[in-house]
């Protein structure tokens, strides 16, 4: 019987992290205008699901860091339990609120709300800072510079166009290139390649590059998923791989049935894009999650993600809508807590 309610915790805590994860890769493809919101969806949910399939092959740092990396002692049922529950539970919620969240935040704060209970002395305290929450805060930063840089190195190519004599007419009206590129504030800049041959090399390497990302979401949170769920199942005779496969198309399952409510928030509510915006946004996600999963460094797609889109502005302040970016940043401190006090509260029952 504790197996069937530890499956079925997994399936849930999984599916609830492919529903609200799955649009940090493909909510600019929809946002730009690339697809709709349904067919990236679909896309990030494959690319997703092949990253998850190869993850453990590089991604043991990652299995190890959450199966005995912050608490060191021995999982019983009753902290399995808690841990599953209490982040699947707000993960979940999040998603029915269309907010994006990291589950890595969720893990951690259920992990350690579970381990008070379990064992207090095996919490271990002074790994958290370096393993876990200077990279987590760290990496909104580099993912907001480095696609900031991204942003005024492409601004500065664009002006060197500009710059050359002669104007070129656009379109039936005859605009100048400055006047078509012209925009209103929170509108994305136009694609001037748009129809065109680089413009349609513009469009497929955003699609690869929200492949690249979705890809690297499946490494990085395959492994905190397949860690947790080992607590109880390895035990109980099912093989990691046989975890693997349940967290992996549980996700997939997640993505198709919810996955659009957050990518709206994603792909319009930060900053309206433009093709090539989306296209260094998800470069910039892909690099920093993929580098993350590699090194055991438990970044958050969800944050990465955020500051990538919001550094895709540039030095356009007045693009982004920093009233959502408030609400993310609400979400994102409520989260640990949120999931360390419920699984307190299920361990004080439970073990």
């Amino acid at each position: 019987m504790l197996l069937v309610v530890f499956v079925a915790l997994l399936i849930a805590l999984s599916a609830a992290n492919g529903g609200n994860d799955v649009s940090k890769g493909v909510a600019t493809l929809a946002g730009a205008g690339a697809t709709a919101y349904r067919t990236a969806v679909i896309w990030g949910t494959v690319t997703t699901l092949a990253g998850c399939l190869v993850s453990l092959v590089i991604a043991g740092n990652m299995t190890a860091l959450f199966s005995s990396g912050i608490v060191a002692a021995k999982p019983t049922d009753g902290f399995a339990i808690a841990v599953l529950a209490a982040t699947g539970l707000w993960v979940a919620l999040a998603t029915w609120l269309s907010l994006p969240v990291s589950t890595t935040h969720a893990l951690v704060g259920a992990l350690v709300g579970a381990g008070i209970q379990l064992a207090p002395g095996a919490v271990k305290w002074g790994a958290l800072p370096a393993k876990v929450v200077y990279p987590l805060i760290a990496s909104i930063f580099v993912a907001y510079l480095l696609s900031m840089a991204l942003a005024l190195v492409a601004g500065f190519f664009t002006r060197a166009r500009r710059s050359s004599p002669a104007p070129v007419p656009v379109g039936s009206g005859g605009l100048s290139a400055e006047a078509a590129t012209a925009r209103a504030p929170h509108e994305a800049p136009a694609d001037a390649s748009d129809g065109t041959a680089s413009g349609r090399v513009v469009t497929a390497a955003h699609w690869i590059s929200s492949g690249a990302t979705s890809f690297a979401r499946g490494l990085n949170d395959t492994p905190k998923l397949v860690a947790v769920g080992s607590f109880a199942l390895v035990p109980a005779g099912m093989s990691t791989n046989g975890i693997l496969f349940i967290v992996a198309f549980s996700m997939a399952a997640g993505a198709l049935a919810v996955g659009m409510r957050v990518a709206r928030r994603l792909g319009e509510d930060v900053v309206k894009m433009s093709h090539t915006e989306g296209l260094r946004a998800n470069v910039t996600t892909a690099v920093l999650v993929g580098f993350g999963a590699q090194a055991g460094l438990p970044m958050s797609t969800t944050q990465v993600s955020a500051g990538a889109i919001a550094g895709s502005a540039g030095l356009q302040l007045d693009r982004i809508k920093f009233k959502t970016l408030r609400d993310f940043l609400i979400g994102w401190t409520i989260t640990p807590a949120f999931a360390a006090g419920v699984a307190w509260l299920l361990g004080l029952i439970l073990i």
